[in-house]
């Protein structure tokens, strides 16, 4: 696939789709990393004398009240700060407001379009694809890069929509993200897979193809529990996919030798950070009891597994991670990868912040920046981004 690297860019009007959806907090950035990332692209086409016109979205705009608190004019001036220049912003997102700025830019130059959802106000036009609008955007510009791995599983007017009507590559972040999840495609074995987080029904596609591949998959997280519950133990109030229990029998039945469900759990009887809780294996789980962690035990019985691995990939926290008292699990296994340097890739989304918050994020082979994105890419599905761009 092209990169930005085969394209001239001297003299040329560059559009680069970022992924600046950043957390914010009563207008202020709380974490610039998505920013950060979009920044090699960037200062390639600065460095190559392109007049460089930034698209993203922030948010969702479903209403008028959305446009304040989603406005990417913050988002200008952490750049201002980060690439040390003077970043051009435009409130428009289309027009003759918009034309003319572009029309004024000279090389080098760095402008960014307001949130592309901006056009979602009326009849969703970026979300769904609008023809004529991705038209219009490809028409500001020489070339499309698109550098936003995030949204590359979403066909939307600034990523399919402009690739569909103008010469297109991929930036710095994409190639990145693709050439580290990239071994998974033939991994080195033994090959684990760590799956967390609250529900069966995200991860039964990325259970599906990777089962296949992997020589273990280690559950945790809420899902565990319906695991255990497809095995008729008594899970108490924790968490359950009932929808998807038979799906979990037919896994259990299938690749009972690559399976790996917890022996332990840490458990209370409310859902909050304030009670007490204890440590229990899983078949000793009162009915007015659940699981928020996994215990002592399981840690010790995967870090076993993982001391193995050639290549481990993991989506999602074993415990419920916001609440101090359960994050203690999936900590205790990303510092065991650490420190044992074991080649993992994290899987975007939650666990990603998990190990942020660990100071462990930079410590691991690969974090994707990717959620949905990366999901899907683990599902084997294609990416509509990176189709329209191929």
């Amino acid at each position: 696939m092209k990169t930005i690297r085969d394209f001239d860019l001297n003299d040329k009007k560059v559009l680069i789709r970022c992924d600046f959806n950043v957390p914010m907090k009563d207008g202020k950035i709380v974490d610039n990393t998505r920013i950060i990332g979009a920044l090699p692209t960037i200062q390639y086409a600065i460095d190559h004398n392109a007049k460089v016109i930034l698209l993203s979205h922030l948010g969702r705009i479903k209403e008028e009240a959305d446009l304040a608190k989603n406005d990417l004019s913050s988002v200008a001036e952490e750049l201002a700060e980060l690439l040390k220049k003077d970043i051009l912003f435009s409130e428009k997102t289309r027009g003759e407001e918009l034309e003319a700025t572009i029309d004024s830019m000279q090389d080098g130059d760095v402008l960014l379009i307001q949130n592309t959802r901006y056009e979602d106000l009326d009849g969703k036009k970026e979300s769904k694809n609008d023809p004529e609008l991705g038209r219009y955007w490809a028409s500001l510009g020489d070339l499309f890069v698109n550098d936003a791995f995030g949204t590359i599983h979403r066909a939307h007017a600034s990523n399919v929509g402009i690739a569909s009507n103008l010469d297109s590559c991929i930036g710095f972040l994409i190639e990145k993200e693709l050439n580290a999840l990239s071994i998974l495609d033939n991994p080195e074995h033994p090959f684990v897979v760590i799956m967390g987080g609250a529900k069966v029904a995200d991860k039964i596609g990325v259970i599906e193809n990777l089962v296949t591949k992997a020589d273990k998959i280690l559950i945790g997280g809420g899902m565990a529990f319906t695991f255990l519950k497809a095995k008729n133990i008594e899970i108490g109030k924790s968490l359950l996919d009932e929808e998807n229990i038979d799906f979990c029998k037919k896994m259990l039945e299938r690749y009972a030798d690559k399976i790996e469900l917890p022996i332990d759990v840490a458990v209370t009887n409310e859902y909050t950070n304030d009670e007490k809780y204890r440590t229990k294996s899983v078949d000793n789980i009162s009915n007015d009891e659940m699981g928020l962690d996994i215990g002592p035990e399981t840690v010790e019985k995967y870090e076993k597994i993982l001391a193995t691995a050639r290549v481990v990939i993991w989506n999602g926290p074993l415990g419920v991670y916001e609440f101090d008292k359960y994050k203690k699990g999936t900590d205790d296994i990303l510092k065991f990868i650490v420190d044992n340097n074991i080649k993992t890739i994290l899987g975007g989304g939650d666990i990603v912040a998990a190990a942020s918050n660990a100071g462990l994020k930079d410590k691991v082979y690969h974090a994707s920046t990717g959620g949905g994105a990366t999901l899907e890419y683990l599902e084997g599905k294609k990416l509509p981004g990176l189709e329209a761009i191929k």
